[in-house]
């Protein structure tokens, strides 16, 4: 299995060294660099060496998590806690923080459910920033009491 890992990602490797080489230079405006085929296969690459990387990493992760129950008891509390904090975040939106009519004439179409979405997002990154800056603070201080 290592061998043809190996083998596939010389592979991959030679095929980019190739497009590469075949890549637009600078003197060709950015519209005809963009449809360049030696551009698209290096994105086709780095999409399906991401999928692999994203699937390898999920299967391990899920395959530690179900073969020591401490972790996964301590991964449910931690979604069960953001879950919370989800809820909290979007029952605090309101909704109407935004004048609909005017949004409308500046070409904005734009619904209630999207301004509290937008504002649910808002709150729930100000919350996970503070929880963030607080488990810092506790740590530091309880890093220098323990001195």
């Amino acid at each position: 299995m290592n061998k043809i890992v190996k083998i596939a990602l010389v592979v991959l490797g030679l095929i980019s060294a190739v497009l590469w080489y075949f890549l637009p230079g600078s003197e060709v405006p950015a519209g005809e660099a963009a449809e360049s085929g030696a551009i698209s296969g290096m994105f086709t690459i780095t999409f399906i060496l991401l999928g692999i990387a994203v699937a390898v990493s999920l299967v391990f992760t899920l395959m530690n998590l179900f073969t020591n129950p401490q972790s996964l008891k301590k991964t449910l509390i931690v979604l069960g806690s953001f879950l919370v904090v989800l809820v909290f975040s979007y029952l605090l939106a309101s909704g109407t923080d935004v004048n609909l009519d005017e949004m409308a004439n500046r070409g904005i179409a734009t619904t209630e459910t999207t301004v509290k979405r937008i504002g649910t997002g808002l709150n729930l990154f100000f919350f996970l920033v503070a929880i963030a800056i607080g488990a810092m603070l506790i740590g530091g201080v309880k890093k220098m009491t323990n001195k």
